[in-house]
């Protein structure tokens, strides 16, 4: 009977790993992930027929004070329109604490987007009091949030910040990189490569995958700049990020290209998938395929990519 129990508890307890292993983490495409100032309406209109994953609408940096009120007004036109087909709707609010915050959550909780992204989190309290808020007004589950890791505090924090995001109630998802407001505090220079940067830059992509969640590479503020852009893109994906956030259309095609699996990745993933397919490798965790020796944790990430490329193709079809 002992051992009957003790079984079971292990194998709760496999169970809970594996939902938190970020190999197994919740999938969404967030190649490309557009921002769009609430305040311009043409705009707004315009990402309905865009080829980007997800769009923040942005109720904070690009709307001065005294177009604040205006800004949720437009929301609240553009949500009860057209639905945005395909795409993850993310609302970026002010500061709770500040004089927009209260205006800001009501928008949130009467729009129901996808995702509320809170600016400047420093601190794993500055989630858990919006999730609370979310809570307290029965908002939906999948009501997610969103966290700007933009300051040396929330760089810092960025472990206990992630892991209070696995913890009962909280809702987050996804932090998003704001080098602009680093380099404002911090003193560093916008250098070609982002030398300075990377490491931080990796501090952020370790406690994501520690705590199965995602991340989203800063804006590159010069979208005439396509080669500098792509060459980020390609920075950004070899360091893990999942996707970068965009200021501007014109940036979606390389965001797209660079986060998305090319086609000889697609293809040694299905090879890897088939390998443990084959009865031969019933029971077995590693295996010889090839020439080559590959574990059961190549064949959740093979899967992975796979599902993600499924996604792409649906997208796709569905235009």
């Amino acid at each position: 009977m002992a051992f009957c129990c003790l079984a079971t508890c292990c194998k709760a307890w496999h169970t809970f790993v594996m939902s938190q292993n970020p190999l197994t983490r919740s999938m969404n495409l967030r190649r490309s992930v557009l921002s769009v100032p609430a305040i311009n309406v043409r705009a707004l209109e315009k990402t309905r027929l865009l080829d980007c994953d997800a769009v923040i609408f942005d109720l904070e940096d690009s709307v001065a004070p005294e177009k604040k009120v205006e800004a949720r007004e437009n929301l609240r036109a553009f949500f009860s329109g057209k639905p945005l087909e395909g795409k993850e709707r993310i609302i970026r609010i002010n500061e709770v604490s500040s004089a927009f915050g209260r205006a800001d959550m009501e928008l949130i909780l009467a729009l129901e987007p996808d995702a509320v992204l809170l600016p400047k989190v420093d601190e794993p309290q500055n989630v858990m009091s919006v999730s609370d808020l979310l809570a307290d007004a029965d908002a939906p589950e999948n009501l997610r949030i969103w966290a700007m890791i933009e300051t040396p505090r929330g760089i810092l924090n960025a472990p206990a910040i992630a892991e209070a995001g696995r913890t009962a109630g909280s809702r987050l998802d996804c932090f998003v990189v704001g080098l602009n407001d680093l380099r404002k505090e911090t003193g560093v220079l916008p250098l070609p490569g982002r030398t300075y940067l990377v490491p931080w830059l990796m501090q952020v992509i370790i406690a994501v995958r520690a705590y199965g969640l995602d991340a989203i590479d800063s804006v590159f503020n010069d979208f005439n700049e396509a080669d500098a852009f792509d060459a980020e893109c390609a920075e950004a994906r070899a360091m893990g990020f999942d996707g970068k956030m965009l200021i501007h259309p014109a940036q979606i095609e390389a965001a797209n290209r660079n986060f998305g699996p090319d086609e000889a990745a697609i293809a040694e993933a299905n090879a890897v998938i088939a390998a443990f397919a084959d009865p031969a490798a019933e029971g077995l965790n590693v295996i010889n395929a090839n020439g080559r020796m590959i574990e059961r944790l190549h064949l959740v990430q093979a899967e992975s990519l796979v599902h993600k490329a499924r996604l792409i193709a649906e997208r796709q079809t569905a235009k």
